[in-house]
């Protein structure tokens, strides 16, 4: 699934790729299903105008066009982006295609069809309406403390929690806590100034570093406790793999329980 990392290296390659050219035209494999607006109305505000700028919050990403409408973009599960010229390079589920003047293509590629595109007239006015917190990214302590503030609720379901910090998935917030040595199931009402700052950090931490990587997570430091995740499958050998399954830090056997019904991985030793 695209997390925070994939949306913001395909925001990088839409401001490198698409902007400032005309749309002459736009197709919609399956308009029911991933256009939250009528079609009609969708062609029509893009038609002529042009992608001028982007924008991201959390997994969902903007693109500003220069007669106003914002085009939504939501990935879902499989969601990807392409930037090509000739037909025969057309993805193979491309399901919405842009077709600019000057004879390029971007398409909206979506295998399993989560994926949602729409119009907003702004930016600011689609974070309320789906009452979406700041950007993890560029998440404040002061802001975490005033989402985290009276929660009783363990801390790893509350950091998935798009209210609170947009764009943290649930390997990011194994990976957050674990980086802050804060144990998944702790309340967070029982967290002091210093580990809710802890805390801030390594979530902007573990993003830009996963950005820097273009989100190839075996990029990633050594000391990433990803690297213990069961869904890494680089072919090594068993001896190898079991030493992936040990803290970094203090080479404890990792753990695995769920929490909030989500699938997390620890140390119980750093972790406490």
């Amino acid at each position: 699934m695209p997390e925070l990392p994939e949306v913001e290296t395909y925001r990088r390659f839409i401001e490198e790729t698409c902007l400032y050219q005309p749309i002459t035209e736009v197709e919609v494999q399956d308009p029911k299903r991933q256009l939250q607006v009528d079609l009609d109305e969708f062609r029509k505000a893009l038609r002529g105008n042009q992608f001028t700028g982007t924008q991201r919050l959390g997994k969902q990403l903007f693109l500003l066009t220069a007669r106003g409408p914002i085009v939504t973009m939501h990935f879902g599960m499989t969601g990807d982006v392409a930037f090509y010229r000739d037909a025969a390079d057309t993805p193979r589920f491309a399901r919405a295609v842009f077709y600019f003047e000057g004879g390029f293509r971007f398409a909206f590629v979506d295998s399993r069809k989560f994926g949602r595109l729409g119009l907003t007239q702004s930016v600011a006015g689609f974070r309320q309406q789906k009452k979406l917190g700041p950007d993890a990214l560029t998440l404040t302590t002061e802001e975490l403390t005033q989402g985290l503030a009276n929660k009783k609720s363990a801390i790893k379901p509350l950091l998935l929690d798009q209210r609170i910090a947009p764009g943290v998935g649930n390997w990011i917030a194994d990976e957050v806590l674990f980086q802050a040595q804060l144990e998944p199931e702790r309340p967070a009402h029982t967290l002091q100034p210093q580990e809710v700052d802890r805390l801030a950090t390594a979530i902007r931490e573990v993003l830009e570093t996963a950005i820097a990587a273009e989100a190839i997570y075996r990029d990633f430091p050594s000391h990433y406790l990803i690297h213990a995740r069961e869904w890494d499958e680089a072919p090594v050998t068993s001896s190898l793999k079991d030493a992936h399954l040990h803290c970094p830090r203090c080479q404890t056997l990792i753990q695995k329980k769920y929490v909030g019904g989500r699938a997390t991985y620890f140390c119980p030793h750093c972790q406490v």
